[in-house]
């Protein structure tokens, strides 16, 4: 009897279940999507039990396209989006929508921590940067500027821990999840006492510390039953997508960086004890006991294609549609008319404020250098090549801890478009390798399983797994180009820095209800 793997990704958009073989072969996948809730500028939540459906639905999807039975599947192994929290009550019940990383409404809270100097001592033991993002000044918000919800808070869980609960009745978060609270102290691998006390928090409104090979049974049999798994399926508690996915493509070795652009985006790679940066301008996650992970997120990666396709290509979706087409592949062929440098015209993609590497949430937006003869065409591939600018100006802050990488290996959904894939080669000028799998963080996923069963002896089995690649290397006249580009795109944003201010807080001012 063939045995196989589940390897889930709960996401911001959606969540997607991949059925693997043990050699690492996708059989099938499943996505299911859910809303982002965003009332306001600064809002980005979900709905909790949107996601444990769609959770669900998704592992049903595979068994079901499959038909295998439920005794051949060894492990679901789960990856999920970090910096989420949801308030709990006594009674298990959510007090709030999940709030996740992309929400900014504890930027006060960050800013306070930023300039008072307490904020960069706790990101060097936690590897956390001090952004709104975090966890750590979600809880600060709430504190203070929720305090009756806040008090009847039992617990503050991110949306892995929401999933686990309702599955098997237990608070555990994975070393991975924690790491990206701004609230676990990395060389103790214990909860930081000050981050604690600043979130007003006990270590039991949290839940328990595990590996994140930590392996769990006991599905609620109606759920089990939903899903079409047996109720003694073990499920690993696994990792943060970010980290599974550097171990999804073989991004193990030092020297090797992952890049990946999904909803978000991010530039990673793996050292063997906690970095953080003098700086503070990188991350520093857990992915065992002895493989750390230290890069930069973006908040804006894929889902700029997703608002270009919803706002500005409605007659491109029809013909997509018409001709049984991708509409993303109908706007990559538009994309491809113009010249590298979109003729000058240049996109800077902070749509949701900005992570790495300006830690700014009040970024926003911008074309720059538009003319009279710019067209829709040029304006669509100037956004695909502003979030591969951005994305390399983390992996330039980078290079000041771990030098200048060996090689670049891409993931996620942008490395299914050949322009997008060539564009990164370009302007990183560097070779670009994108193994087979698009599933990194859930091939990732069911490597830690592997590992955690104890099918495989080391997690470095996965290079025989991630299959035949891509590659594209820089075509010198179109890097040329953007080596040109790239100085000015980077002033820019800091000569920006105070009108992002204005601006951010002008839109605040808007979206207020008015008295």
């Amino acid at each position: 009897m063939t045995n196989y793997m589940i390897g889930m990704d709960i996401g911001t958009t959606s969540t997607k279940s991949v059925l693997f073989t043990e050699q690492g072969e996708v059989i099938t996948t499943s996505t299911q999507e859910y809303p982002l809730y965003t009332p306001a500028p600064d809002v980005a939540e979900q709905d909790p039990e949107e996601i444990v459906q769609a959770a669900i639905r998704s592992v049903r999807g595979v068994m079901s396209e499959s038909q295998i039975s439920a005794d051949q599947v060894l492990f679901v192994s789960c990856s999920s989006a970090m910096h989420s929290v949801i308030a709990m009550d006594q009674q298990h019940q959510p007090l709030t929508r999940c709030i996740t990383w992309a929400d900014n409404r504890s930027a006060a809270w960050a800013t306070k921590l930023q300039e008072n100097g307490v904020g960069h001592q706790i990101y060097l033991r936690t590897g956390t940067p001090i952004h709104p993002m975090s966890p750590l000044t979600k809880l600060m918000w709430l504190r203070h500027d929720e305090p009756e919800l806040f008090q009847r808070a039992a617990k503050f869980i991110s949306i892995k821990e929401y999933l686990f609960f309702r599955l098997f009745g237990q608070y555990v978060v994975d070393h991975s999840i924690a790491s990206c609270t701004g609230l676990l102290n990395l060389e103790q691998m214990d909860w930081d006492k000050e981050a604690l006390d600043l979130a007003g928090i006990t270590a039991n409104h949290l839940s328990k510390l595990v590996p994140t090979t930590y392996t769990i049974e006991g599905i609620h049999p109606e759920l089990a039953e939903k899903m079409a798994l047996s109720p003694s399926t073990p499920f690993v508690i696994g990792a943060s997508d970010g980290v599974l996915s550097n171990l999804g493509v073989n991004a193990i070795e030092p020297g090797v960086v992952a890049a990946t652009i999904g909803t978000s985006g991010a530039i990673r790679t793996v050292v063997d004890r906690p970095v953080t940066d003098p700086k503070g301008r990188t991350f520093c996650y857990a992915l065992t006991e002895n493989m750390w992970v230290v890069g930069g997120p973006v908040n804006n990666g894929g889902m700029l294609f997703r608002w270009v396709r919803d706002e500005f290509a409605a007659s491109e979706v029809e013909t997509a549609k018409r001709l049984g087409i991708d509409s993303y592949d109908v706007l990559t062929k538009i994309a491809e008319r113009v010249s590298p440098g979109s003729e000058g015209l240049l996109f800077h993609p902070y749509l949701s404020g900005e992570r790495a590497p300006l830690w700014n949430p009040d970024a926003r937006g911008s074309f720059f250098g538009l003319t009279l003869h710019h067209q829709k065409q040029h304006m669509i591939r100037a956004v695909l090549e502003g979030v591969i600018f951005n994305l390399y100006t983390v992996l330039l802050a980078m290079e000041e801890q771990i030098g200048q990488p060996t090689s670049i290996q891409a993931t996620g959904g942008f490395a299914r478009s050949p322009l997008w894939r060539q564009m990164m080669s370009d302007i990183f000028n560097q070779e670009v390798v994108v193994p087979e799998s698009f599933e990194s963080s859930c091939l990732g996923a069911v490597v830690l399983g592997l590992y955690a069963t104890g099918r495989i002896k080391s997690l470095h089995a996965v290079s025989s797994m991630v299959g035949t690649t891509h590659r594209h290397t820089p075509i010198k006249e179109h890097a040329s180009i953007y080596r040109e580009l790239l100085p000015i795109y980077i002033r820019i944003s800091r000569k920006l820095e105070e009108e992002y201010t204005d601006i951010a807080a002008f839109q605040r001012k808007m979206s207020m209800p008015h008295m």
